[in-house]
């Protein structure tokens, strides 16, 4: 055998074991941990979800419906109303849409972990989401919620309605505005 011959099977056999057919990810924990929380909540997430606030300026009702595939639809009904004066007393305007805010949308959704700009592990999830108006120039979803929980009555992520702890609680099932 000459020399050219074993380098060339050396090169070989180097690059038959040196293969794998698993992926090699850039930060294993967080891979190992976002499939380990998927595990655990996409079943429980997929299902349609409800939330309603109602204070004295503003009232919304929002209602989502995620899928096993990762897409999700949605509703949206958004209205507000100010507080003036009028003759030196206080009175509130009749309620009005948020203008761009009300109606059906759809887009995708995912759960994932990954660390923030301190390192720290967070659960997200990802929501993006457009307007099937296609005339609204805004978002419903564009967001990496800070996820909190889901079980078999409540859903709760960071979302744009957070109350005082940070968090919204959405209950599952279908539901209509009560305004």
């Amino acid at each position: 055998m000459n020399m050219k011959n074993i380098i060339i099977g050396l090169i070989a056999c180097f690059m038959l074991f040196s293969c794998s057919s698993e992926p090699e990810w850039a930060d294993p924990e967080a891979h190992e941990k976002t499939e380990q929380l998927r595990e655990q909540y996409t079943t429980l997430i997929v299902g349609t979800w409800h939330y309603e606030s109602i204070s004295e300026r503003q009232r919304v009702f929002e209602q989502l419906t995620f899928k096993a595939d990762g897409t999700f639809s949605g509703q949206r009904k958004w209205q507000g109303r100010q507080l003036v004066t009028i003759g030196g007393e206080e009175h509130y305007t009749d309620w009005e849409d948020i203008p761009q805010t009300n109606g059906t949308f759809t887009g995708t959704w995912s759960l994932k972990w990954e660390r923030n700009v301190n390192g720290v592990g967070e659960n997200r999830l990802y929501l993006y989401a457009k307007y099937d108006n296609e005339n609204y120039d805004s978002l419903p979803y564009s967001t990496n919620a800070l996820f909190d929980s889901a079980d078999a009555n409540t859903l709760r992520f960071a979302g744009y309605w957070q109350n005082s702890e940070g968090w919204t609680t959405y209950q599952r099932g279908e539901a209509e505005p009560s305004f």
